[in-house]
């Protein structure tokens, strides 16, 4: 049996796009879906997880596979990187309203003698329905805090690839922003064994996913970056007064997010023409020209109304990204500038403002941890907290 070769790629699709199973614009049918998720030369990885639809993601997935993989002069299976996400326990666990499964970490589920045997079941039945005998990545996906500290989790992890269903592993933290000293604790304990993680970027949020990506490149890990267009305004088609779906995850950002971003837009734009890109090649410009990022990932989204793009052009606009870096340093400095958000919103995982008992998304600083933020010449009370209230 041959190994995937492929590496991530400097672009990717994730099969959360589309609105079909996170709520982002308009979901779109079947065949568009399928067509906008499929690899191909242009774009050829492509990233599900397994609690996607609870599994659908991953079937549908598996189909558009099916279909590129088949095809006569069609791509190879080593043309292909499939990454995988596994972590939320939708098997056995119970659906906690908006705030999805339970880690399959959580006490109340199983001890760390089961992880192993979860693990290696909820992989099993990822690939099965993504119709591949293994992925070339596979993420630990929004861990809490057990995930990010557990030897018995990243033993576990580690055997699914001695065992050949995965030829890399990472993790992957969210699903909000923040787990920004959790992240860079576990590079320090497990990164002689993690290869790739997965954090939110872009011009508009430089901030906290900035702080740990010097970390990364001392460890060795490459980084995946999502959110990449900002919640969809870097594809130019979000306007003021832009009307969303019901439901749609973006309801949730603050009044006026959209007015206030296209500001900042505008005001980054001759960067674009100088080098004519567009504005969501930008975006993905300036995230990789950070050393240690090596994939962008942004979320594909069909907008609502007359004047919205059609979702296959951006897909397009995402394939024509060049390869070669254009933006100089003072352009990459110019633009995080343009973006400062810090300070912006509350974070998640471990926070010098968590009070109470601990959450799955939510915990409180440990000595070990603040230990973690002078080795980083991180201060907490500082660069980890909500200025805006």
């Amino acid at each position: 049996m041959s190994t995937p070769a492929l590496e991530p790629t400097h672009t990717a699709v994730g099969t959360w796009s589309a609105g079909r199973y996170m709520r982002f614009g308009v979901p779109i049918d079947d065949d568009r879906y399928l067509a906008l998720i499929a690899p191909d030369r242009a774009i050829p990885t492509v990233i599900t997880a397994d609690v996607y639809g609870t599994g659908e993601a991953d079937r549908m997935l598996g189909r558009a596979l099916q279909s590129a993989l088949g095809s006569p002069g069609g791509l190879t299976r080593d043309q292909v990187c499939v990454i995988g996400a596994v972590g939320h326990d939708f098997y056995t666990g119970e659906r906690q309203g908006a705030k999805g499964f339970p880690r399959f970490t959580d006490p109340a589920l199983r001890g760390e003698h089961d992880y192993a045997s979860y693990l290696r079941m909820a992989t099993e039945n990822s690939l099965e329905r993504c119709g591949v005998d293994r992925f070339n990545l596979l993420l630990l996906h929004n861990p809490d805090r057990i995930g990010y500290t557990s030897e018995a989790v990243w033993d576990a992890m580690e055997s699914l690839r001695d065992a050949g269903l995965t030829r890399l592993i990472g993790v992957a933290p969210g699903p909000a922003n923040g787990f920004t000293l959790d992240l860079i604790d576990c590079f320090e304990r497990h990164g002689d064994r993690i290869d790739w993680a997965m954090i939110i970027l872009n011009p508009l949020e430089p901030w906290p996913g900035e702080l740990c990506l010097d970390a990364a490149a001392q460890r060795g890990v490459k980084l995946i970056t999502r959110v990449v267009d900002y919640g969809g305004l870097f594809f130019d088609d979000l306007v003021p007064g832009q009307a969303l779906p019901e439901q749609d995850h973006r309801t949730f950002r603050p009044p006026g997010w959209i007015e206030r971003g296209r500001g900042r837009l505008d005001a980054m734009r001759p960067i674009a023409d100088r080098h004519g890109l567009t504005m969501l090649q930008l975006a993905c410009q300036w995230n990789l020209a950070h050393k240690a990022v090596r994939c962008v990932v942004p979320t594909l989204i069909q907008e609502l109304g007359e004047n919205a793009r059609p979702i296959e052009g951006k897909r397009a606009e995402l394939a024509a990204l060049p390869t070669e870096r254009l933006l100089t340093d003072d352009e990459v400095e110019q633009i995080r500038t343009l973006g400062d958000n810090t300070g912006s919103m509350a974070l998640k995982g471990a926070s010098p403002n968590h009070e109470g008992v601990e959450r799955a998304d939510g915990w409180s600083l440990s000595d070990g941890l603040v230990e973690v933020a002078r080795r980083w010449r991180i201060e907490p009370d500082r660069d980890l907290v909500n200025l805006a209230v």
